[in-house]
């Protein structure tokens, strides 16, 4: 250690003395001596340190600066409490009554306990509303730490008003902690608050809620259903939820189903389809040019042939082209419900050129559905020849309709 150094024995004596001066102190200005007293035994601390030589152990430099924590901590919680503590708190709860979700009988704790705070007796709160609403709530704790920011309360003058809207504020934190929110709910009892099973008059079936989803979807309570989807954790419901969802079609759904569709769940997927929307389109277009996944590939053909928009058009007909024969083939009946006249020459070449029997019947299908007299020529001429029976039964409705066209005219 250099001979300039601080002496330790010195600091030791300081910090004493500052342990006897902070055990007396009750004023704000002590305090703040205190804490300028422990700044600058701290800055004395860090020139020890680096008068210490390196192989050099000094076990007073890690008593003192022990002692030091000690007494920063102990000043730190008999300091105050002071009025930006109480906006910071109110704040916090202010964020937490908008921004939770809460059970009926939350709100209504939560609605209470804002009316409890709004009636404490302090100059800062006068002014202040009770609430209705829980937007009303928020704004009467906002408006109460705006009043708190703006009477610039003294921790030594007004300490009888800040210890007030202390305790006042702290019920009122404690309250809405203790409030009922939707995750404080086993599944049932969310089920039941949301009133799922209102709609029975008995519980026939097991699981219960089986019974309340068939009643449900009888009567087209599409928000009950993807509440028990969202909710019931059994894959028995979720797939009875889907296949409602599917039977359906409602466009209450579209906005649920294309956030799990975004994680590619087919079962989405597929209910997409069933509503019809073209909103999806774009989002199922992009999971088909990702490249193969053949499960998930079949239903988003299949739901963009039911969605029927013609934007897809070409990304389905590029599927013509695929190594799978399934693939090709449900891509070729996709084409044909989407009706798309562009679509005519690659189904043609599918019809003339494929080796499944399967893919050559669902081309010959296909453009039946397009049914334009290029569509159904197309058929004839690419078909006739062909003996798989798909393809024959298709060439006979095309030749049929061209028939009835042509003696029409």
């Amino acid at each position: 250690m250099t001979e300039d150094a601080p002496d330790p024995d010195d600091l030791r004596e300081r910090l004493a003395a500052l342990t006897e001066r902070l055990d007396a102190a009750e004023l704000e200005e002590e305090y703040i001596e205190i804490d300028e007293e422990l700044s600058a035994i701290e800055t004395t601390l860090d020139e020890l340190e680096e008068a210490l030589d390196d192989d050099e152990e000094d076990e007073a430099l890690d008593e003192l600066t022990a002692e030091l924590a000690d007494l920063e901590s102990t000043l730190e919680e008999e300091r105050g409490p002071y009025a930006e503590d109480i906006i910071e708190m109110l704040e916090s709860v202010s964020a937490t009554v908008i921004d939770e979700d809460w059970t009926e009988n939350g709100q209504t704790a939560v609605l209470e306990a804002v009316g409890a705070f709004a009636e404490t007796e302090i100059d800062a709160f006068d002014g202040v509303d009770q609430p209705d609403d829980l937007e009303g709530a928020g704004d009467v704790i906002d408006t109460v730490s705006e009043s708190l920011a703006g009477a610039d309360l003294h921790p030594d003058e007004d300490a009888e008003a800040i210890a007030t809207a202390l305790e006042a504020a702290q019920s009122l934190s404690d309250a809405v902690d203790a409030a009922e929110t939707w995750s404080d709910l086993t599944v049932r009892e969310k089920l039941e608050a949301r009133g799922f099973y209102d709609i029975l008059q008995h519980r026939k079936d097991y699981p219960p809620e089986w019974s309340a989803l068939k009643a449900h979807e009888q009567e087209g309570n599409v928000e009950m259903i993807l509440l028990a989807h969202e909710l019931l954790d059994s894959a028995f419901m979720k797939e009875h939820c889907i296949e409602a969802l599917k039977r359906l079609g409602p466009s209450e759904a579209l906005e649920p189903m294309m956030q799990l569709a975004q994680r590619r769940r087919p079962e989405a997927i597929d209910v997409l389809g069933r509503i019809g929307d073209d909103e999806p389109v774009e989002m199922l277009i992009g999971f088909v040019e990702e490249g193969p996944n053949r499960p998930l590939e079949l239903v988003l053909l299949q739901t963009l042939g039911r969605i029927g928009s013609e934007e897809a058009t070409q990304t389905v007909a590029n599927r013509l082209l695929a190594d799978d024969p399934l693939v090709r083939s449900v891509a070729a009946r996709s084409l044909g419900m989407i009706g798309d006249t562009r679509a005519i020459d690659p189904l043609s070449n599918a019809l003339a050129e494929d080796d499944a029997d399967n893919v050559r019947g669902s081309a010959a299908w296909a453009l039946n559905e397009i049914g334009t007299e290029d569509a159904l020529e197309a058929i004839v001429e690419q078909g006739s020849d062909d003996r798989a029976y798909l393809v024959e039964a298709q060439v006979t409705r095309a030749r049929a309709t061209l028939g009835t066209s042509e003696e029409a005219a």
